[in-house]
């Protein structure tokens, strides 16, 4: 017989007649506040339960049964939830993660479709090959988040921080990364003729100084009042964007067709390397 006890006061919570977690079946549980730190859960069956300011740091959760589950404000720093099936077709049974701390966790090739992790700490967590469609990351702390591989489209960036983080290779197509910081990010590819996709992408007011945008697919992406200096669009398929008022200061666009890029008053002789079109060049 395992005991499940509160975190806290130490009060038990739930008994499950096994030898270990592995595997079990503890759906529809309230686990709020649980101390399940260090433990061995992989597989196990978490349906629609709640682990509402629990610490299960350092867990072990691969493969384990997510949907309609409830995670706020819980610790699942280092936690590792490899392969979870987490996600859903409806916002309504996936998991929820908001505010919880998810620093340093490991997510690859987990199923996080339409999952909720808003205001959630994921610094330097891995969400490598993992299916993040129309996930909502808003107001998150992603500083060194490792994203390659990930299909992130639709996903919700808004005021994300993203500072130095890995997106090579993801598909992004029409995100939300409005105001998002993006300094030092690096959305290029990791091999030869790959290349990572932000087509209608939103990034408005967003901070991607320093990034690495070189190959990247971007038509007609918003990147209005956008910072954009000194990052590196080399070789960037930027067809119908829009860069009205964006800051393009120390900006390489070495290899960029500007032909169909909306450049209303961005400063593009402070720009490096852009072939201006001819009747674009006194363009305000």
């Amino acid at each position: 017989m395992i005991e499940i006890k509160h975190k806290d006061t130490g009060m038990v919570l739930a008994e499950v007649n096994a030898d270990s977690l592995i595997g079990a079946d503890l759906r529809e549980y309230d686990l709020s506040g649980a101390d399940l730190s260090r433990q061995d859960m992989q597989g196990a069956n978490f349906l629609n339960s709640d682990l509402s300011g629990a610490d299960l740091s350092h867990a072990h959760l691969e493969q384990a049964r997510l949907q309609g589950s409830r995670f706020k404000n819980a610790i699942l720093h280092k936690a590792n939830l490899s392969h979870v099936n987490a996600g859903s077709s409806s916002r309504s049974d996936a998991v929820i993660f908001n505010d919880a701390d998810l620093s340093c966790a490991i997510f690859d090739s987990a199923d996080l479709r339409n999952a909720e992790m808003r205001n959630t700490n994921l610094e330097q967590a891995y969400l490598c090959n993992s299916d993040s469609r129309d996930a909502d990351f808003s107001g998150s702390n992603m500083r060194k988040l490792k994203a390659r591989r990930a299909l992130l489209i639709g996903a919700n960036f808004r005021d994300t921080n993203l500072t130095e983080a890995d997106f090579r290779d993801s598909h992004l197509n029409s995100a939300n990364l409005r105001r998002a910081n993006l300094h030092g990010a690096d959305l290029s590819t990791l091999t030869p003729g790959g290349y990572t996709v932000l087509n209608l992408a939103i990034l408005e007011e967003a901070d991607l100084t320093n990034a690495n945008m070189r190959g990247t697919q971007v038509e007609k992406a918003d990147f209005r009042n956008a910072n954009l200096s000194s990052a590196d669009f080399t070789g960037a398929v930027l067809g119908g964007s829009n860069l009205r008022r964006a800051n393009v200061s120390n900006t390489d666009f070495s290899n960029v067709e500007l032909a169909t890029v909306n450049m209303e008053y961005a400063n593009f002789s402070q720009a490096l390397n852009a072939d201006i079109p001819s009747y674009k060049m006194n363009l305000r």
